[in-house]
Protein backbone atom coordinates (compact mmCIF):
# COMPACT_ATOMS: atom_id res chain seq x y z
CA UNK A 1 0.00 0.00 0.00
CA UNK A 2 1.49 3.36 -0.96
CA UNK A 3 0.91 6.74 0.60
CA UNK A 4 -0.74 9.58 -1.27
CA UNK A 5 1.99 11.75 -2.88
CA UNK A 6 0.25 14.92 -1.64
CA UNK A 7 0.39 13.59 1.93
CA UNK A 8 4.10 12.82 1.56
CA UNK A 9 4.73 16.43 0.50
CA UNK A 10 3.30 17.87 3.72
CA UNK A 11 4.50 15.30 6.26
CA UNK A 12 7.44 16.34 8.43
CA UNK A 13 9.33 14.92 11.37
CA UNK A 14 7.53 15.68 14.65
CA UNK A 15 10.86 16.57 16.32
CA UNK A 16 11.70 20.24 16.78
CA UNK A 17 13.56 20.48 13.43
CA UNK A 18 10.43 19.50 11.41
CA UNK A 19 12.59 18.15 8.58
CA UNK A 20 11.08 16.41 5.54
CA UNK A 21 10.61 12.64 5.58
CA UNK A 22 11.95 10.15 3.04
CA UNK A 23 9.51 7.35 2.12
CA UNK A 24 10.68 3.74 1.74
CA UNK A 25 7.73 1.97 0.20
CA UNK A 26 9.24 -1.53 0.39
CA UNK A 27 10.01 -1.21 4.13
CA UNK A 28 6.80 0.75 4.84
CA UNK A 29 8.71 3.43 6.74
CA UNK A 30 9.37 7.17 6.73
CA UNK A 31 12.85 8.39 7.68
CA UNK A 32 13.67 11.90 8.84
CA UNK A 33 16.22 13.53 6.55
CA UNK A 34 17.70 15.48 9.49
CA UNK A 35 17.72 13.34 12.66
CA UNK A 36 17.46 9.87 11.06
CA UNK A 37 14.48 8.68 13.10
CA UNK A 38 12.50 5.95 11.37
CA UNK A 39 8.70 5.97 11.61
CA UNK A 40 6.63 2.92 10.67
CA UNK A 41 3.62 2.96 8.40
CA UNK A 42 0.95 0.66 9.82
CA UNK A 43 -2.15 -0.23 7.84
CA UNK A 44 -1.42 2.65 5.48
CA UNK A 45 -1.11 5.24 8.27
CA UNK A 46 2.19 6.88 9.28
CA UNK A 47 2.89 6.55 13.01
CA UNK A 48 4.65 9.85 13.70
CA UNK A 49 5.14 9.40 17.45
CA UNK A 50 8.63 10.18 18.74
CA UNK A 51 8.27 7.50 21.43
CA UNK A 52 7.68 4.82 18.78
CA UNK A 53 10.36 5.92 16.32
CA UNK A 54 13.59 3.98 16.05
CA UNK A 55 17.06 5.21 15.19
CA UNK A 56 18.90 4.40 11.97
CA UNK A 57 21.02 1.33 12.50
CA UNK A 58 18.84 0.03 15.34
CA UNK A 59 17.48 -3.48 14.88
Amino acid sequence: MSLDPMLLEILACPAEDHAPLRHDESAQTLTCTECGRIFEIRDGLPVLLLDEARSEGAA
